[in-house]
């Protein structure tokens, strides 16, 4: 599996690290594809049918097109420099703008397009023409700007940039993975303890067992556990054991949906832009590290890629992902984007890929958005001036607005005069609504034990954090924190009807599970090591 470079030199192109590499890149593009999935299917009722046959094969499609070409590209500079440890860039499906396409692009068009008088599947076939000429639109602005991204990214202050795409981050990428994570707490809570611990705490796990794997393996195995004895919350339903074949062909039928979609262009040029200013970045970042691609080709081929998934049917766009040093770190080299491709690409045609989005719970990934959204919020601080920390802060309340707008305008939110009546009707309340006045509930003391929680783990002392835990399930037992009660009142769980009677005893659960958790932890010689040095 090596390929003679410069002079003799071998380029060791597939070594141990790209499984690792590979787990990492793959998962990422899963847990986006889930979410697309979850928010047109659960939150807006769209057919699943055309999301898995439809949408999925073009947008792996489009996955697979840029992750080879990537590829290739690590292999010539390879060739050229002598390097024989050069890492390829990672791409995968851009997780702000999948998400942000989902809720204020595809959703809205499709509750709009059934209000106009079509029928479901009408309606849901002219979104996925919109969703397409979307994707069109995206992928021509990306080709124009990979000329001018270094002067788009020289005029545009930093605070502008960033912080748009923090908010995001904030109010999309992080609010709503954590609904899905209390949606079902126990296994949720364990899978974010993982990924906390690891990918935020940067704590090695016993064996150095990748934290991502660690987490989805370990929270999918808790589910079919402990969910047919009704222990997770939520409904219990079997996997559905069905491949769901689609082949991407090019098609014209975004031309059926360009009218329409020119109107989406002022939420569609920004994610563009973003990507593209991400991409510069990134590539910087990767020739800091010893991998000095070339600027343009990486753009063009993000560009290229978006353009090819949205002629074939896909509905998100692709684009060089934030930390081709870290899979440097890990000793990946082109195997990992070769797999990911492969797998993701040919995943979209056989169907395993929606058998997996089906058989994974997105409770048990939600945790990977999480951090991607703690991630992108912080590099919007770290990376900007800091006299200009208003402007980053400022720039979130729009995002904020227009996730209120989605959750009001969408007509499967339960109005609040109902909640008390819904709430003792077994399955009938949707859990987003009583999770999200869970969470909200006891707020401020909610949001300085979790804040104690993360520093004390960061800082390895894991007793202290699990000590904070374990205070988080003594106060929300009795409901001081996260009360199942729209006015926010205290009671004695066994007090409460219905479902609203799970919440402090699933909540508490968790919190415990997560404290034990991390008790045990903290007696391995892995949480003992100092912790890494800040970067910035």
């Amino acid at each position: 599996m090596k390929k003679t470079g410069v002079e003799g030199s071998r380029y060791e192109w597939f070594v141990l690290g790209d499984i690792n590499g590979f787990f990492g890149l793959m998962f990422d593009n899963i847990t986006v594809l889930s979410f697309l999935a979850g928010i047109l299917i659960f939150a807006f009722q769209f057919p699943a049918d055309i999301v898995y046959k439809k949408m999925f094969p073009g947008t792996a499609f489009g996955v697979l097109f840029g992750d080879l070409v990537y590829t290739w590209m690590a292999f010539r500079l390879a060739k050229r420099t002598g390097n024989t440890k050069v890492t390829a860039m990672p791409l995968g499906l851009d997780t702000p703008s999948t998400i942000g396409i989902a809720l204020a692009v595809l959703g809205p068009a499709f509750i709009g397009l059934k209000q106009q008088g079509m029928n479901e599947h009408d309606a849901a076939m002219m979104t996925w023409y919109i969703g397409m000429a979307t994707m069109v639109l995206i992928g021509v602005v990306k080709f124009a700007l990979s000329f001018v991204g270094n002067w788009v990214q020289r005029a545009v202050p930093q605070a502008g940039l960033l912080g748009s795409l923090a908010g995001i981050g904030l109010a999309l990428i992080g609010f709503l993975p954590m609904v899905e994570i209390f949606g079902m707490p126990l296994v949720g809570m364990i899978a974010l303890g993982i990924v906390l611990y690891t990918l935020v705490a940067q704590i090695r796990l016993p064996k150095d067992f990748p934290g991502v794997l660690a987490a989805v393996a370990i929270g999918t195995a808790l589910y079919y556990v402990l969910a047919p004895m009704g222990l997770t919350g939520g409904t219990y339903a079997p996997p559905k054991a069905e491949l769901v074949f689609g082949f991407p062909m090019p098609t014209l039928g975004f031309l059926q949906g360009m009218g329409a979609a020119l109107k989406y262009l002022p939420i569609a040029i920004p994610f563009a832009l973003l990507t593209v200013v991400g991409g510069i970045n990134v590539t910087e970042s990767a020739r800091v590290a010893g991998d000095d691609f070339d600027t343009r080709e990486i753009l063009l081929t993000e560009a290229i890629a978006t353009l090819v998934a949205g002629l074939c049917g896909g509905v998100a766009q692709s684009t060089p992902y934030i930390g081709q040093p870290a899979y440097k770190q890990m000793g990946s080299r082109a195997g990992y984007t070769l797999l990911t491709g492969l797998f993701i690409g040919l995943g979209g045609i056989f169907g395993y890929v929606s058998f997996i989005v089906e058989l994974i719970p997105r409770a048990v990934i939600a945790p990977i958005l999480v951090f991607v959204a703690l991630d992108i919020m912080c590099q919007a601080f770290l990376a900007c001036p800091p006299q200009h920390a208003p402007a980053v802060a400022f720039s979130y309340f729009p995002t904020v607005a227009r996730l209120l707008q989605i959750k009001l305008s969408n007509p499967m939110i339960v109005p609040m005069e109902r909640f008390k009546e819904l709430m003792v009707e077994h399955g009938k309340a949707l859990p987003e609504m009583l999770v999200t006045v869970a969470l909200g509930n006891g707020f401020v003391l909610t949001a300085m034990l979790w804040g104690a929680f993360i520093a004390e783990m960061i800082d390895r002392r894991l007793k202290a954090a699990a000590a904070y835990l374990g205070i988080c399930a003594a106060l929300t037992y009795v409901g001081i924190i996260h009360s199942a009660m729209p006015d926010g009142n205290m009671y004695w769980p066994w007090t409460l009807e219905g479902v609203a009677r799970r919440i402090p005893y699933e909540f508490t659960t968790a919190y415990v599970a997560l404290a034990a958790m991390l008790f045990l932890l903290s007696f391995t010689k892995e949480s003992r090591e100092a912790p890494p040095k800040p970067a910035h």
